[in-house]
């Protein structure tokens, strides 16, 4: 990909509870070093994994409830209100729990409905975890992930055409512009958004949980093996840490910044 080629923003979400409903944003601020706000925020523990509030630190997807295993999740409707810390999970339109997240009382709340609805895939009492400004990400570092539309759009020629809708991929950034794959050559590059820099740093391996219908909750596709058929690897996105703060939105362009000459 050359500097001079662009993308623009499409979609821009964050997930405040990991698992959970993503959320749509129209325009977000960035801060060096830290994901999108309240992204991840928040984690369901799936049994005991020593996990610390007080001095928090990462710990692997396979400790909480994730999409990966437990596909029932994408069939919740969740929305979190930073004002008041408050989560309302809907199950077929009804609301089925609620609770301020940073109470005990709010907590036990949402920890109950799981408890009572989900026990065949428990490993133990699920328990609303939380670290301050700790990111219950998939990688042990503070990211923002980048999905670009066109790759999706060769995995669906891939699938003889069947569609896949992008948030199986549960991406912050949802781009346009860029070839199919070509983001994948642009780890250790610099992205410019606005007044916003983003260092790439790694290219996202997709794991099961990209097979699940965020519409359905079906696991009806084999993304990650199409992609090791057909490429000989399972990445699609890529990672990349916030260098240079700054507001960014849907329609924003996304530049590959020209290395500095030194």
């Amino acid at each position: 990909m050359t500097a001079s080629q662009t993308a623009e923003i499409t979609g821009l979400y964050r997930y405040p509870i990991k698992g959970l409903t993503p959320e749509a944003l129209p325009r977000v601020p960035l801060r060096r070093g830290e994901t999108l706000p309240a992204d991840r925020r928040y984690a369901i523990e799936n049994g005991p994994s020593g996990f610390d509030p007080e001095a928090p630190s990462w710990k692997p997807k396979i400790q909480f409830l994730m999409l990966a295993r437990n596909e029932r999740l994408a069939s919740l409707n969740s929305r979190f209100e930073d004002a008041t810390n408050r989560l309302t999970i809907r199950k077929d339109g009804q609301i089925v729990a609620s609770g301020d997240l940073e109470t005990a009382a709010g907590r036990a709340a949402i920890e109950s409905y799981f408890t009572e609805n989900f026990q065949p895939e428990l490993k133990g009492p699920p328990k609303v975890l939380s670290g301050r400004d700790h990111s219950f990400s998939d990688v042990a570092r503070k990211v923002v992930s980048i999905i670009n539309l066109d790759s999706v759009r060769a995995i669906e020629t891939m699938l003889g055409g069947t569609a896949v809708h992008p948030l199986r991929f549960r991406a912050n950034l949802y781009v346009k512009g860029w070839p199919a794959w070509s983001e994948l050559g642009l780890v250790g590059q610099t992205l410019a958004i606005g007044q916003a820099r983003l260092n790439v740093v790694k290219r996202i391996v997709r794991c099961p949980a990209t097979n699940v219908n965020p519409d359905t909750a079906a696991r009806d596709l084999e993304i990650p093996p199409t992609l090791s058929r057909n490429l000989g690897h399972m990445d699609c996105g890529i990672y990349a840490e916030v260098i240079e703060g700054g507001e960014i939105g849907v329609g924003d362009a996304v530049a590959v910044e020209e290395p500095k000459l030194v």
